[in-house]
């Protein structure tokens, strides 16, 4: 009986420790952008939505939002369909932009949908087309000083969360696709492929959410890469808008996303390794946390206005391969880093 009762113990500490993260997220929106390894490997896959489930049931109203690139260039393969970039953009042709479709909402998000309804009847997948959710513009390429035409590129023009403030009051999880459709009245072509991490960070804001979480293939944002692998746990919006032009190219479109999120509403931004199982649970329910969080300005805080913000966001480099500069400000796409 000793025996049983001291091997459940750790078990119990456990979750005492989440005991206060439970009380203080309790009925708050969580919006998690879904990418980078944990989309691909199927043990991850598995543990993440584990861990949406988790947060559901404990309480919580979790929302994903995903991209696919490398699902999306692998069937532009098998369709003989070449996958062109200019500066390090995706040009989404409206061929190609029937495969973005068709792979974003009709394979990834179905895939995940799944994998989450495997747990009970929580998961409904939608794209930013769904209700007028996400609106975009035409987004355009600068080469060399020069405006280019990259297709049915978007940049996220306005959020009307009313879909997904009706399924979170109804217990479900949504799960959203980045395509958006277009702001321009009479656009017959109708639809932008948008980015993953821009459109996260748009909907977190728009939901005044709790906390916007970002899986990376990293550890987090780094102190002094690459001369140094000490993950930053904590910053502020200041301190991360100084820290912005020194960034490796590949982390600015993420951070901008945070930073985005913070000063319109969002209460914390996470950029979490997507390539440790249970990432999310560990970040948002232990004392130590894994990754790094991004909160305002105590002033920007204790000013916050309650009324939901207007969204006007420029999209940025993501899984998609539909970047371009970051939120609010001019950046670099990230060297090879479209899909």
């Amino acid at each position: 009986m000793s025996a049983r009762k001291h091997t459940a113990l750790p078990k119990a500490r456990t979750l005492i420790e989440a005991l206060p993260w439970l009380t203080r997220h309790h009925g708050k929106t969580v919006v998690i952008k879904f990418g980078g390894n944990a989309m691909i490997d199927d043990e991850l896959k598995a543990a993440f939505a584990q861990d949406v489930v988790f947060l559901r049931h404990a309480g919580l109203r979790p929302v994903v939002v995903h991209g696919g690139g490398p699902q999306i260039s692998a069937q532009l393969d098998r369709l003989g369909l070449a996958s062109e970039f200019k500066a390090g953009l995706r040009v989404t042709t409206p061929e190609a932009m029937d495969v973005v479709r068709m792979v974003l909402a009709g394979q990834v998000q179905r895939e995940l949908v799944g994998l989450l309804n495997q747990h009970g009847a929580l998961a409904v997948g939608l794209t930013g087309e769904d209700a007028h959710l996400m609106s975009a513009v035409k987004r355009y390429a600068d080469v060399d000083g020069e405006r280019v035409d990259i297709g049915r590129v978007g940049e996220v023009a306005a959020i009307d969360t009313g879909v997904v403030r009706t399924l979170l009051d109804d217990g479900r999880i949504p799960v959203i696709s980045s395509i958006a459709r277009s702001a321009v009245e009479g656009d017959g072509s109708g639809v932008f492929n948008v980015n993953a991490d821009t459109a996260a960070a748009a909907l977190a804001a728009a939901l005044r959410a709790e906390t916007l979480m970002v899986l990376t293939d990293v550890e987090g944002l780094y102190e002094d890469w690459p001369h140094s692998d000490e993950v930053i746990s904590r910053l502020t919006a200041t301190e991360l808008e100084k820290l912005l032009p020194d960034l490796a190219s590949g982390m600015v479109p993420k951070m901008e996303g945070c930073l985005f999120a913070v000063r319109n509403g969002v209460n914390t931004a996470r950029v979490i390794d997507g390539r440790v199982q249970h990432s999310i649970l560990l970040e948002i329910f232990t004392d130590e946390g894994i990754g790094t969080m991004v909160v305002p300005d105590e002033d920007m805080d204790e000013g916050a206005d309650e009324a939901e913000p207007e969204v006007h966001v420029a999209a940025a480099e993501d899984a998609n391969g539909a970047g371009g500069p970051g939120i609010g400000t001019p950046a670099e796409p990230a060297e090879g880093a479209a899909a």
